[in-house]
């Protein structure tokens, strides 16, 4: 994980799919569940059943943007995909967009996104040299700010993820007498409900278990879709607005942000 001291920093996205929606439909075709392969920025990596997921959204200084230096250090962190053993799946890249009041007002100009098999395999990612020499060298030199969350995927099946697929990212804080647990419950009682028991669609979510630079953050959660026109068409939809009124009670802040995952070749700004 990469190890920056958060400096502390509320419209509601969550891309939940009920079973009437066309998007759902479109994302319930096998051969989306089946590509694990073709995982991203990484090379071809098996799906994981239940994987660990970490974020960690940078927000870049200015003049490292104009002066080439984000882009060295997105090329840093791809170039661990090679480097340490364990880490299955690898993404760093721009974000394309924030969604939502709180996104903004933190201000992600990027972000990484790793996948591990268990618990263990993140740690040996965090502690390896070829992690701490990047964040020492191109990160932290270069980062105005960062938040980190990390979650085991709650969700029944994995979410592969390809170059040119648009991944939706939220992460949420539950009101006060809250549990996360019931979140976490209602978001995979709307993606079985959708998809069908055991037929879940391309998403991962689970309880935050890093909370010390997750500003709070308690839930984390991903959608991938084909490409940004598919994603784009989730915006409206009438059953998944129904599906997001009732986790709104729930809800205190959320915040959203979509991102395209690049081929290698092009994981460069």
């Amino acid at each position: 994980m990469i190890c920056l001291r958060a400096i502390p920093s509320p419209r509601l996205h969550l891309p939940l799919l009920t079973s009437s929606s066309p998007l759902l439909r479109r994302l319930r075709r096998p051969s989306t569940v089946l590509r694990a392969a073709a995982m991203s920025s990484s090379p071809a990596a098996p799906a994981i059943a239940a994987p660990i997921e970490h974020f960690v959204l940078i927000k870049v200084r200015p003049e490292a943007a104009s002066s080439g230096a984000a882009a060295a250090m997105v090329s840093s962190l791809q170039a661990l995909s090679a480097l340490v053993p364990g880490l299955a799946y690898i993404h760093a890249g721009p974000v394309l967009r924030l969604r939502s009041p709180a996104a903004e007002a933190l201000g992600p100009t990027h972000l990484l996104h790793s996948r591990y098999a268990a618990k263990p395999d993140l740690a040996a990612y965090a502690a390896h040299p070829a992690h701490v020499a990047a964040v020492q060298a191109h990160v932290a030199p270069n980062a105005l700010d960062a938040t980190a969350v990390d979650w085991v995927n709650a969700a029944d099946l994995p979410s592969p993820v390809a170059p040119g697929n648009a991944v939706r990212l939220t992460l949420a804080k539950v009101k006060e007498g809250v549990e996360v647990a019931q979140l976490v419950e209602k978001v995979r009682e709307a993606t079985r409900a959708a998809a069908g028991e055991g037929k879940g669609a391309r998403v991962s979510f689970g309880e935050n278990f890093s909370p010390a630079r997750a500003k709070g953050y308690q839930f984390g959660m991903v959608a991938v879709f084909d490409s940004v026109e598919e994603l784009d068409a989730l915006e409206g939809d009438a059953k998944v607005e129904e599906a997001k009124a009732a986790l709104r009670p729930l809800l205190d802040e959320v915040m959203v942000l979509d991102f395209v995952v690049d081929a290698p070749a092009a994981a460069s700004l």
